[in-house]
């Protein structure tokens, strides 16, 4: 690899090679020594094309589910079946994995600033900004940038757009895959909320069992499929469907039904 070659996004990826080394060997306790991670579904990233990949998540904190699926996928690319022993595997990362962040948390600090060149595509969001709710249009550059992610390799998306969990799914995201049409693998974690505070760069307790499940990609018919279907396909593939709640209060379903609803008619990338 030429020294100075860049990906699409102008990141000399010699320079984001080392970054995501040094990281991954730092990161690597937390969830080996530290915690626990309980992993399935390793084979499933060993048959997924080199690029053209959108991963769906539930959300838990700002930088340790990213990081942990950066130790899974490479680890899985390497070989490993459900497991992250032995970080040799991070010397050579795939370097085209990205994931969507919001641009203001990617810049607020020099830590974010080098997890951002480790592969965001940082976005300015459309409901939230500077800890307030805002109501703004959608910037065609962002769309662009996820789109140009997902051409060049795997990209990591939070459909919910929050780590609150339950909160409705956030239509951009179907408006995404109808556009792109990418492969949808869904993940589902657990366990990093109490493991980790909500920035996810410290450790909150210890001797937690972290869960990291990779679903098999979904059937999703791009061209006649409605919005509407494919947000509720996302909300069952990431297991945040209400129905996963075993007791949902008539408060909280008021609350998740009225969220729904605003995002439905305020903040759609594109009219349905």
């Amino acid at each position: 690899m030429p020294l100075f070659k860049r990906n699409p996004f102008g990141h000399i990826l010699f320079l984001k090679k080392w970054i995501i080394r040094i990281f991954g060997l730092v990161s690597h306790g937390r969830y080996r020594k530290f915690n626990s991670l309980h992993i399935e579904g390793s084979e499933i990233l060993r048959n997924l094309p080199e690029s053209g990949v959108l991963f769906i998540s539930n959300h838990q904190t700002y930088f340790a589910d990213v990081a942990a699926m950066f130790h899974v996928f490479n680890a899985a690319l390497s070989g490993r079946d459900d497991s992250i022993k032995n970080v040799g595997y991070i010397w050579n990362p795939k370097l085209n994995i990205y994931f969507v962040a919001a641009g203001e948390t990617m810049r607020a600090g020099l830590l974010p600033k080098l997890f951002a060149y480790a592969g965001s595509v940082s976005i300015d969001r459309t409901w939230r900004s500077a800890g307030k709710n805002v109501n703004r249009q959608v910037k065609n550059s962002d769309i662009s940038n996820i789109g140009k992610a997902i051409k060049d390799g795997w990209v990591i998306t939070f459909p919910q757009g929050t780590t609150t969990p339950f909160k409705p799914i956030r239509r951009g995201t179907a408006h995404i895959i109808k556009t792109f049409k990418p492969v949808v693998v869904p993940i589902v974690i657990d366990g990093f909320r109490r493991s980790f505070d909500k920035k996810g760069l410290n450790i909150k307790k210890r001797n937690v069992l972290q869960s990291m499940v990779i679903k098999e990609p979904l059937e999703i018919d791009y061209d006649n499929e409605e919005i509407a279907d494919i947000v509720t396909k996302i909300e069952y593939a990431i297991e945040q469907h209400p129905s996963f709640l075993k007791v949902l209060s008539k408060k909280d379903a008021e609350e998740y039904l009225k969220e729904e609803e605003e995002l439905n008619k305020k903040r759609e990338f594109w009219s349905s």
